[in-house]
């Protein structure tokens, strides 16, 4: 029974064991904690897809000699293309790089009992994320990026305006709202926003 939990003893189910082992732990990282908390099913997709894609790549290369460089290029790849993108919040830069974290670590991961090894160090993940989303939650609150066209409002005095303006062109309440971006050339600015789960679950992209 224990030559069926050597992941060494053959390096196809070597690489099917760990694969399962991936998905699963994205699965509960991604659809039950992540978009349990945000509602972006846009974004749990590309999380999905990248950390697929990051382990084949990493499983691939394994065989040649470099496995720290390969995993500190891929976090240094994906962190230059995040730049050259739309810019993410925080939160989610820490969710990419989690999952960047679970393919690379379960793709090339070496313990002295792999079972053991694997389960402990998913689940160390896995419960942090949660308990962390659990105590840093934003009182139930979703939030959205929009591109903005009344600067004069954003203005610190008149916050109460700012809210209420946003508030009366989405057609949802408001609750909060950061500054992300101005772009004094357009003269637009691009804002994220928050507001109740029940007043709406997609992002908008402009107001």
């Amino acid at each position: 029974m224990s030559s069926f939990f050597e992941f060494a003893q053959d390096p196809i189910w070597n690489v099917l064991v760990r694969f399962a082992v991936t998905l699963f732990v994205l699965i509960i990282i991604i659809r039950l904690i992540y978009f349990r908390y945000s509602r972006r099913e846009r974004r749990a997709f590309s999380f999905f897809q990248m950390g697929i894609m990051i382990f084949l790549v990493c499983t691939l290369l394994k065989t040649v000699e470099v496995q720290l460089g390969i995993a500190l290029g891929l976090f240094a790849i994906f962190a230059i293309l995040r730049f050259r993108s739309r810019n993410l919040s925080i939160r989610e830069m820490t969710y990419f790089f989690t999952v960047i974290g679970v393919a690379v670590i379960n793709a090339m991961a070496t313990f002295y009992n792999p079972v053991r090894g694997i389960i402990l160090i998913n689940s160390i993940i896995i419960i942090s994320l949660f308990f962390l989303e659990l105590f840093f939650r934003r009182r139930d609150l979703s939030s959205a990026t929009l591109i903005y066209n009344n600067l004069a409002l954003l203005n610190p005095e008149r916050k109460k305006e700012l809210l209420s303006d946003l508030s009366e062109r989405s057609g949802i309440k408001i609750e909060k709202v950061e500054i992300k971006k101005i772009d004094l050339v357009k003269n637009t600015s691009e804002l994220e926003i928050y507001f109740g789960n029940g007043d709406s679950e997609n992002d908008r992209d402009s107001a």
